[in-house]
């Protein structure tokens, strides 16, 4: 299992993202990762599943410690005092103390320095151990990491061969954190991909294990998601090949302008 290391914390770089999981769908496939070997868990408050997900961890047989638990507060508890009660609940919902509590989105009607404080609090009270915050480009990373007393140790966004993040991989690397990719594969769209199928091919692999390699090759956490335990294995088995410079170069020249997925209705000023 390859880490990412940010300030130093061991993050396992594989993890399994659990965006549009629920119910029983959520446990049945979050307890067959861990038995597959994934030791890096992603929900958060909006999904709706965090009560599945800790309950799927409660009963595996990997003991605690050795699993990754990231959760993430939704943007309308950004005020100090909705924060901390958002942070307490999510213990209570998960049944345990996430590993890493993130900012889900950035907030422009709340001030930032207000939100990071409370998320400092929320640590320094014990609701969480690490923190970080998800989809900041790189001005509002800055901003953060100034308000922040404790290290931020990722910023997770959306990041696949369509979509060029250099600017804020570059930033991450400056202030010592690492980068989280939520929609490795595109939303499936790496999958219909001659050029990922034709470099694939050459690995015997599928193009969204060549996608995957791409981000683990450069340092950057991954987070596949999906509802078949077949895809949940095959996710996982990109740890015996390697992409070669060229295959690097060549999957990273496939971005473009509209490679962006996830498009909320008051976006951030994107990189």
């Amino acid at each position: 299992m390859l880490h990412v290391t940010p300030h130093g914390v061991r993050i396992p770089a594989l993890g399994l993202g659990t965006f549009g999981l629920n119910g029983r769908v959520a446990e049945r496939i979050v307890g067959h990762a861990l038995e597959v070997g994934y030791r890096h868990v992603d929900t958060a408050q909006m999904y709706g599943n965090e009560a599945e997900v800790g309950a799927a961890i409660g009963r595996s047989s990997v003991p605690r410690d050795e699993i990754w638990l990231t959760t993430k507060i939704w943007p309308d508890h950004f005020r100090a005092a909705a924060f901390l009660r958002a942070a307490e609940e999510r213990v209570r919902v998960l049944g345990t103390e996430p590993d890493l509590l993130l900012l889900h989105w950035p907030n422009p009607d709340v001030p930032l320095a207000e939100t990071v404080r409370a998320l400092n609090d929320a640590k320094n009270r014990g609701f969480a151990r690490p923190i970080g915050i998800s989809n900041f480009p790189t001005a509002l990373i800055r901003e953060a990491v100034a308000h922040s007393t404790a290290p931020l140790l990722v910023d997770q966004v959306e990041y696949h061969p369509y979509l060029d993040q250099s600017a804020v991989l570059a930033e991450v690397a400056r202030q010592g954190m690492a980068l989280t990719a939520y929609s490795p594969v595109g939303r499936g769209a790496v999958f219909r991909d001659s050029t990922l199928q034709r470099i694939g091919a050459a690995h015997g692999k599928n193009a969204g294990q060549v996608a995957l390699r791409w981000l683990l090759q450069q340092g950057v956490a991954a987070i596949p998601r999906s509802a078949r335990e077949a895809n949940v294995e095959a996710n996982f088995d990109v740890f015996d090949f390697a992409l070669s410079d060229d295959e690097m170069a060549e999957i990273s020249g496939l971005s473009r302008p509209d490679g962006r997925m996830v498009r909320p209705a008051v976006p951030p000023d994107w990189d």
